[in-house]
């Protein structure tokens, strides 16, 4: 199959690398020929690496790979080159101004895409294009969203699902508990209190999520659970280490999901009328 993957930081490009490496041909673009993500591993042939997103325009299957802040503007730009593919969102984030999801960012900018879909679960960058085995939740509009997911991504255990919110919900609601999770581990009194408001805090995002009518047993999944577990118990989660850097009033560089996804759950807690008073108390402490 010949895949299109848009965005080149360390996500996009482990995703490239492994659509190529489960026997399908990419072409790869990076925003201004900027190919930054993983440069110790060495990039397979068959993917062709671009700036122009004209040659994205006949693939057959499209993955979204750019960090959230940037993904609007970036599906606005892959309007005049889209030719009706299967698109697979794999970006973990919401828009922070407005607490809109990456599918309703997709909707809102290109309508014609009827067939997509979301990625998520306990991934890291590196392992992944290395081929430590990993699972990801896919969750599609259809079935030819998922089987198209399956033939880019097979070296991936993928846990298929039609819960595109609650998938999405549970990649933005990690990001921003890994920020929580590092920050506490600083700041809290001692391991109980982190935890309680560690727990407080991921009810609190649930309850958005069953208010949105997304499917509770989501949150149990590959894109939950084990998402949470991976990315807010360990230093190599860039949210969990940014949120004790926060603790230690350090500088931290690149981008932080966490904090959009924080801002971003509190701003839709608040047009839905979901209490999230956890969520609101950790913004206040980390002045974020």
């Amino acid at each position: 199959m010949n895949i299109g993957v848009f965005g080149a930081g360390a996500w996009g490009t482990a995703l490239a690398y492994t659509c190529a490496n489960s026997g399908n041909n990419v072409i790869h673009w990076g925003f201004n020929g900027v190919f930054d993500g993983l440069p110790d591993i060495e990039k397979p042939e068959n993917v062709i690496r671009t700036d122009n997103m004209n040659d994205l325009a006949k693939t057959e299957y499209w993955l979204i790979v750019t960090p959230a802040s940037f993904f609007r503007e970036t599906v606005k730009k892959m309007v005049h080159v889209y030719n009706n593919q299967p698109i697979l969102i794999c970006t973990k984030g919401m828009e922070a101004p407005s607490g809109k999801f990456m599918s309703e960012i997709l909707q809102e900018e290109l309508p014609q895409c009827s067939q997509y879909g979301v990625l998520s679960g306990p991934q890291f960058a590196h392992e992944v294009a290395t081929g430590v085995p990993t699972g990801s939740t896919i969750a599609g509009t259809n079935n030819k969203v998922c089987e198209m997911g399956h033939v880019a991504l097979s070296k991936l255990y993928l846990q298929d699902s039609t819960d595109i919110i609650g998938t999405q919900l549970c990649g933005v609601g990690k990001n921003a508990e890994s920020l929580i999770s590092g920050y506490l581990t600083i700041k809290s009194a001692g391991e109980n209190e982190r935890a309680l408001l560690f727990t407080r805090a991921w009810t609190e995002i649930v309850d958005i999520a069953v208010k949105m009518g997304a499917n509770c047993h989501t949150f149990s999944g590959l894109c939950g659970i084990g998402d949470l577990f991976l990315s807010a118990t360990s230093t190599t989660s860039r949210n969990f280490s940014a949120g004790m850097a926060i603790a230690k009033n350090e500088s931290f560089g690149g981008t932080v999901e966490g904090i959009f996804a924080l801002n971003g759950l509190i701003n839709r807690a608040k047009l839905l009328n979901v209490a999230t008073p956890v969520l609101c108390e950790m913004k206040k402490q980390m002045k974020i």
